[in-house]
């Protein structure tokens, strides 16, 4: 019970953070006003982070909260590479609703210089998890091509996301994400789906 208290502690903090450097900034939230809207304490805020720079690598927790509600709305008659587009579909939807651009950017860029945790990479993390049960299920029936094996076709759909947010970034979101990815990804994921020469 103690640590399901703790995890909505946590989860309630990063939810009102998210909330506000969107609503109003990065530099212009504060952290007492996120204990205010998370409705916590100056002493649990300090319990799970440094300062308001610790809550940049927790968007990478965001996205996973985002899978958990998302893998319930998954039905089993989908085919895997339908999972996969839905999942992108509407993770990029949310980022374009609730993460600014200049956030998003920061991430990634962090997590490029970062000494320390790649939070983007935690192969524990609920995505990585959801990714290798669709896969290795589309693999299973027959729906997806097994020569790359499970974990490289993981990896490629995560560098493939990865790819069409940085694009996005760089082009200082002229376009949107979520329309270009369901232009973009079917094709390059389209080479899970071809058959092999007997």
């Amino acid at each position: 019970m103690a640590k399901k208290n703790a995890r909505n502690t946590r989860s309630k903090i990063v939810n009102a953070a998210w909330k506000l450097f969107y609503e109003q900034g990065y530099e212009d939230t504060t952290v007492e006003e996120i204990i205010e809207v998370s409705h916590t304490s100056k002493g649990s805020f300090y319990h799970y982070f440094d300062g308001k720079d610790a809550l940049l690598g927790t968007l990478s927790s965001l996205f996973d909260e985002k899978y958990q509600e998302l893998a319930l709305c998954l039905k089993p008659e989908q085919t895997a590479m339908e999972k996969l587009l839905f999942l992108n579909s509407e993770l990029f939807g949310m980022i374009e609703d609730r993460v600014s651009l200049e956030l998003l950017a920061r991430l990634l860029s962090t997590q490029l210089v970062t000494s320390g945790e790649k939070h983007l990479l935690d192969r524990n993390r609920t995505y990585y998890k959801l990714l290798r049960k669709i896969i290795g299920e589309g693999v299973e029936k027959g729906e997806l091509n097994s020569c790359f094996g499970i974990s490289e076709m993981v990896k490629i759909y995560a560098l493939s996301e990865r790819a069409l947010m940085y694009d996005w970034c760089l082009c200082g979101g002229e376009y949107s994400l979520k329309q270009y990815s369901a232009l973009m990804l079917p094709s390059f994921l389209g080479v899970f789906c071809e058959r092999r020469e007997q």
